[in-house]
C-alpha cells in the first residue's frame, strides 16, 4: 500500500497533465522513497524508468537503452546503440501526441562517469524535445552533486526544469499510518526508531509488538537495521572512522565543533567539512539557540535522524551481546527501560512539529513564522546566594509579525506533568519576556497531568496530549 507524498504525486501530475516539455529534479537522502514515489506516478503512464548503477558510462547507456527497446519496441530488445545521441535520437523519433515519461534515477551513478550526459541532455531539450509531449525526471541520492551538478546556476540543466521536489522523511503523523493498529504511545515510539524515513517505516510488521519489531530489525545480525548505519557511511564517505567518531560524539552529547575536535583529536576544518557533509546527507543539523541564531557560540549539532540517533546510543554497547545471540535478551533488560529517557528529544521534535504547523493556523491566537529551542544559562537563589546552572525551553515558537511568543515543555514519560514542571517553564520563561511578549504557555505530556494544573486558571495555559497531536491525523 502506497502512504502519504499526496503534495509530491499532485505537483507530478499538474506537470504530466500540461502539454508539451517538462522535466522534474527529485532528491533526497537514501532510504527515503523517491522511487517509490516515481513508482507509483508511472504506474498508469507509459515510461522508462532506468535506474544507474556504479557499473560505468558504456554499461549504464547500454541498460538504459535496453529500458527504452522494451517500451518502444519490444522486438529490438537486445540491440545496441553506438552513444548516448543515438539512444536520444531514437527516443525522439519515436515520441509521438501521447505523453511519455522518461525517468533515470541515481541519475549521479551515470553523470559521476559521463561529464558529457548532462550537456547532451541539455542539447536535446532546447533543440529537440522543447516541443515533445515528453516528461523527464532526474532523480538522485547524492544531494551534493544532484544540487550542484543539476540544480545549480552552473549546471547545463540551469533553467530547464519545470519543478524541483527535495523529499524529506515523514512527519510523525505520517508515519503512523504505517502502524495503522498501534496505540500512540507505539506509534510515537516507531517514529522515534525509523525518524520516518520510508524504507525502514516499511520494515515495521504492524501484525507485531513495537518491542518485537525492533528486537528484529535492530538487535539480530540479520536485522536490516543492525548494520544500516555502516552501511549508509560507506557509500556515502571515503574516511568512515572519522565520520563514525564524529557521529558517536554527537549522539553522547558532544555538541559543538570545538568539543567535538577535542573528543576526536581531529583539527576544526577537518571536522566541519565532515560535518557539512552529515548535513548535506540529511543525518546531522546544525541547530541554533531561537533567539540568538547569530551566536556562532550558541551553535550545537545534532543528529537530525532519530534512527541514527537510537542506534548509536544502544548498538555499540551490545556488539558483543548481539553477535553470539543474545540481543533480545539484552534489549528486554537494557533498552526497554530506557526507551521513554530516549524517546524524551523525538518528542520535543515532535511537539515543535505540532507547534508550528498549529500556530501557522493561528491556534494560538497569533501567526508563528518559526519554532525552534531555546537554551543558556539562569540564576538561582539559595541559601548560600546565587548560583548559575544550565536551561533550555524545549519549545519556542515566535511570531515576529507582532512580536508574540509560545512557549511548551514536554515529557514523554510514564508520570505525570506535574507543579515543579510548570514553575520551572514559567521561571525559565524571564530569559525571553524582554524581547517578546508571552502568548501562551504549552505543555505535552505523555501520562497527563496531576490535579495541581486544575487550580490555574486563565486562557494562557494550554495543556496537551498524544491524543491531541495525532488528532487531525496525516494529510
Amino acid at each position: 500500500m502506497f502512504i502519504g507524498r499526496k503534495k509530491e504525486l499532485a505537483s507530478l501530475q499538474e506537470l504530466y497533465d500540461r502539454k508539451g516539455f517538462g522535466m522534474s529534479v527529485i532528491y533526497g537522502r537514501r532510504r527515503i522513497g523517491k522511487s517509490t514515489l516515481i513508482t507509483e506516478f508511472i504506474k498508469d503512464k507509459r515510461a522508462v524508468f532506468y535506474t544507474a548503477t556504479k557499473v560505468g558510462a558504456a554499461r549504464n547507456l547500454e541498460l538504459f537503452a535496453q529500458q527504452v527497446l522494451f517500451l518502444f519496441d519490444p522486438s529490438l530488445y537486445g540491440a545496441v546503440f553506438s552513444s548516448t545521441e543515438a539512444v536520444f535520437d531514437y527516443i525522439t523519433d519515436k515520441l509521438t501526441s501521447e505523453k511519455v515519461v522518461l525517468v533515470v534515477d541515481e541519475l549521479p551513478y551515470w553523470a559521476e562517469k559521463d561529464e558529457a550526459l548532462l550537456s547532451i541532455l541539455q542539447k536535446y531539450i532546447d533543440t529537440k524535445w522543447q516541443n515533445k509531449n515528453l516528461l523527464i525526471i532526474l532523480c538522485g541520492s547524492a544531494l551534493s552533486f544532484m544540487e550542484s551538478k543539476v540544480l545549480s546556476e552552473k549546471s547545463p540543466l540551469f533553467g530547464r526544469r519545470s519543478s524541483q521536489i527535495r523529499l524529506e522523511a515523514f512527519d510523525y503523523k505520517t508515519a503512523a499510518l504505517f502502524v495503522p493498529g498501534y496505540s500512540l504511545e507505539d506509534k510515537a515510539i516507531c517514529y522515534g526508531i525509523t525518524g520516518g524515513v520510508a524504507k525502514y517505516l516499511a520494515l515495521i510488521d504492524p501484525g507485531k509488538s513495537i518491542h518485537d519489531n525492533i528486537k528484529n530489525l535492530f538487535f539480530h545480525t540479520d536485522g536490516y537495521l543492525y548494520d544500516e548505519p555502516r552501511n549508509l557511511l560507506t557509500q556515502e564517505f571515503s574516511e568512515v572512522t572519522l565520520v563514525n567518531n564524529i557521529i558517536e560524539q554527537i549522539a553522547s552529547g558532544t555538541n559543538t565543533v570545538n568539543q567535538i575536535s577535542q573528543k576526536t583529536g581531529e583539527g576544526v576544518s577537518t571536522v566541519l567539512y565532515s560535518l557539512d557533509k552529515l548535513i548535506s546527507i540529511g543525518l546531522v543539523e546544525k541547530r541554533n539557540c531561537i533567539t540568538e541564531e547569530k551566536n556562532k557560540k550558541k551553535t550545537q549539532y545534532m543528529l537530525k535522524d532519530h534512527m541514527f540517533q537510537f542506534w548509536y546510543k544502544f548498538i555499540p554497547p551490545a556488539v558483543s551481546v548481539i553477535e553470539i545471540g543474545q540481543g533480545n535478551l539484552y534489549y528486554d533488560r537494557i533498552v526497554k527501560r530506557q526507551l521513554h529517557s530516549y524517546m524524551g528529544s523525538v518528542f520535543e521534535d515532535m511537539c515543535r512539529y505540532y507547534t508550528l504547523e498549529q500556530g501557522i493556523q493561528g491556534v494560538f491566537d497569533n501567526f508563528l513564522t518559526r519554532v525552534g529551542t531555546w537554551w543558556g544559562v539562569e540564576t538561582l537563589d539559595s541559601s548560600a546566594g546565587k548560583y548559575q546552572q544550565a536551561a533550555d525551553i524545549d519549545v519556542v515558537g515566535i511570531s515576529e509579525i507582532d512580536k508574540t511568543v509560545i512557549l511548551g515543555e514536554c515529557k514523554f514519560r510514564k508520570e505525570k506533568i506535574d507543579k515543579q514542571v510548570y514553575d520551572t517553564l514559567i521561571r525559565r520563561s524571564s530569559v525571553i519576556q524582554g524581547k517578546y511578549r508571552i502568548l501562551r504557555y504549552v505543555f505535552f505530556s505523555l501520562s497527563g497531568y496531576t490535579d495541581y494544573f486544575q487550580t490555574l486558571s486563565g486562557n494562557d495555559i494550554k495543556l496537551l496530549t498524544l491524543d491531541d497531536l495525532y488528532r487531525d491525523g496525516a494529510e
